[in-house]
């Protein structure tokens, strides 16, 4: 058996009013709690909510501004090599901390682009791969996971209201069911939405301690070279973030990288991808 699963998207403009007024907002409840806790700006609602979590992992963690900028730095350097691509500029870090402000913590160049696009992959049983003599182009899903919204979503703290304890959530129980830690994976792609998310990820995933990533980010252990290498395709700050298709889009980059097919990009080894 095989089947199709794709993703596509056409963003008609940049506005993230509710489509649908004749019901509630997913968000709603993650509305409520920033506008009691720090108010409600003009800004689009998702980068006052990513650049309050990073202030708070600031202030928690002494994380700094170049942290979160080193991050966008790499993104942008890794999508000059992807040709699919939406933004293929390479920055310096100055040119990305001078960027326009967005808001709060957050420039121009630490936010993913709106973005056109889509992206598919074929899901096939073990007896179909073998009976048509693909094993060499297979790439085995080991496990996946999920979870919506936890209680301690709503814990009134940033960090939490983004997802991380979701993320933190899911990533331990991957591991424990395909008998894997961090350490094993090469290559990784997050959901870089903004800068800041990408940093609390590199903690939710375990791929360092918590209030730790500042330190990775520092010894290069995001990018090729170091510990891993995250986001080769330029994450969704420099490939783009077509809402319906980056999740398939992230798979598609990491088939490219466990078959070996990455070009320019590829990281060297990578046997094991999340």
């Amino acid at each position: 058996r095989r089947d199709l699963t794709d993703g596509g998207v056409k963003t008609s403009n940049a506005n993230w009013e509710c489509t649908f007024k004749d019901r509630s907002s997913p968000l709603e409840k993650h509305i409520r709690i920033m506008s009691d806790l720090h108010g409600l700006s003009s800004e689009p609602f998702p980068v006052q909510l990513f650049s309050h979590a990073g202030m708070e992992h600031m202030k928690k963690y002494g994380t700094r501004l170049e942290h979160f900028a080193k991050i966008a730095y790499k993104n942008h350097k890794h999508s000059v090599n992807n040709p699919y691509a939406q933004c293929r500029d390479e920055y310096s870090l100055d040119e990305i901390l001078k960027s326009p402000n967005i808001f709060g913590l957050l420039t121009k160049l630490q936010c993913c682009p709106i973005s056109d696009g889509a992206a598919a992959a074929v899901l096939a049983s073990e007896h179909f791969v073998r009976t048509h003599g693909l094993e060499s182009r297979a790439v085995e899903v080991l496990g996946m996971e999920m979870c919506t919204d936890l209680p301690s979503s709503f814990d009134r703290t940033f960090i939490n209201l983004v997802g991380f304890d979701m993320t933190r959530t899911v990533a331990q129980r991957l591991f424990q069911k395909t008998n894997r830690k961090p350490s094993d994976v090469q290559v990784v792609e997050v959901h870089d939405c903004f800068s800041v998310n990408e940093l609390l990820t590199y903690e939710a995933l375990g791929l360092c301690e918590l209030g730790k990533a500042g330190e990775m980010i520092d010894r290069g252990d995001n990018t090729y070279g170091g510990k891993y290498v995250v986001n080769p395709s330029g994450g969704l700050i420099s490939k783009g973030h077509p809402l319906g298709a980056t999740g398939i889009a992230q798979c598609a980059e990491l088939c490219w990288q466990l078959r070996g097919e990455a070009e320019n990009r590829q990281v060297q080894g990578a046997k094991l991808a999340l």
